[in-house]
């Protein structure tokens, strides 16, 4: 019987999620609040099914009432996080609000799957996070000198990464966390805000030539620990997010082809000098070839991917666990093996909503400070998902 449940609820799951994937774009159709706010409703009623009938499987399977406590908690956070969210933001985007919380319920089904406990723990993050960002409008609107400080944002996060290059962890040859309390975290993903804080204002105050020249000296401090931590994946993050918001605010085909030119050097400098991005270049290009060593991980996730064809296995019918580290740099090869490649694509989909709705918000922003911060944050959130 529960497997029957598990095979309906497969395609079921993917008529939800498709159905608002093509209302995420549909939005963009209407220029009537009312008719928007038509699309979004059906959004949130769309996630909330999809969550249910998911987290139904997962208790069905697992016959663990924690399972339940974590559904209701989640229904309860999301709820009262989409009703509030509108009194901290009364000028929000509801789109991408429903979309933030759409790709929180997909991360949250699939990490619940994959390890309870860390799903958890993600939770628990996510709820603080929320906190925090109520707090931002109040700041923003009452302490404009914020723009005024930009050497504390860019030597704080300097600082916290020559940290991490310190006294980081070692993790598949980079150093990427400390750890706290026994907690690990990553304070590039902190640095990365500061970062932008930092760029949007140095160039909201001019770009003449002597500040892009010292912006872009503090740039390549960054980038610079960054290689020394061998975190070669941040550091290509935060040169293409300065690069991007250079070039949105001077406008410059010079400054954007330098930069480019730049940077492939430097790739073909740091593929010279590291073993690591050596090997990962090698599996990229063809992981078939050490299938059982530096392609393992890629293989796998090929096969996971391949084994769930377009409609996937269903929830605790793959075997996700074959690929390493699976539940933080292959989980989209997980829920392309148990939900399918259809739920994978749509995923996708949402993701570059978002993207596209940062960009339309900081478009027709009118103030360049908060228009940098919008294009660096749409950015970084791009390479995150993408």
């Amino acid at each position: 019987m529960i497997n029957i449940v598990i095979e309906v609820s497969k395609y079921l799951m993917i008529l939800l999620i498709a159905a608002y994937t093509y209302w995420n774009f549909s939005y963009f159709r209407f220029h009537d609040p009312d008719r928007q706010g038509s699309v979004c409703i059906r959004q949130n009623i769309t996630m909330f099914l999809m969550h249910f009938v998911a987290y139904a499987v997962l208790f069905l399977k697992s016959e663990d009432e924690r399972v339940l406590l974590f559904y209701l908690a989640q229904v309860i956070f999301l709820a009262v996080y989409m009703g509030l969210y509108k009194i901290f933001y009364p000028k929000r985007s509801r789109l991408l609000v429903n979309n933030m919380c759409m790709l929180l319920c997909v991360g949250f089904i699939i990490l619940t799957r994959l390890d309870f406990d860390k799903a958890i723990r993600q939770f628990v993050i996510v709820a603080i996070s929320a906190l925090v960002t109520w707090i931002i409008p109040f700041i923003l609107e009452r302490v404009w000198q914020l723009a005024e400080i930009p050497w504390v944002y860019g030597f704080a996060g300097l600082a916290l990464l020559i940290v991490v290059w310190v006294i980081g962890n070692n993790s598949f040859g980079a150093q990427l966390s400390v750890n706290i309390a026994g907690i690990a975290f990553q304070p590039s993903e902190f640095v990365k805000i500061l970062f932008v804080f930092f760029v949007a204002c140095m160039f909201y105050r001019d770009t003449e030539f002597r500040t892009i020249a010292e912006t872009t000296a503090m740039a390549a401090a960054y980038v610079l620990v960054l290689v020394l931590s061998k975190d070669l994946g941040s550091a290509l993050i935060f040169f293409l997010t300065y690069l991007t918001m250079l070039f949105v605010a001077t406008g410059s085909w010079l400054y954007l082809f330098s930069g480019l030119i730049s940077g492939g050097g430097a790739s073909v400098v740091a593929y010279q000098l590291f073993a690591h991005v050596r090997t990962r270049v090698a599996a990229w290009k063809n992981p078939w070839a050490d299938i059982d060593n530096r392609g393992y991980q890629i293989t796998q996730s090929l096969f996971a991917i391949g084994t769930g064809g377009w409609f996937g296995m269903g929830l605790y019918q793959g075997m996700p666990y074959k690929i390493p580290v699976v539940e933080k740099d292959f989980v989209f090869a997980a829920i392309s093996e148990e939900l399918g490649g259809i739920f994978a694509l749509c995923v996708l989909f949402v993701c570059l909503g978002c993207f596209l709705q940062f960009v339309l918000l900081a478009a027709q922003m009118q103030a360049l400070f908060f228009q940098l911060i919008a294009f660096g944050l749409a950015w970084y959130m791009q390479s995150r998902f993408f």
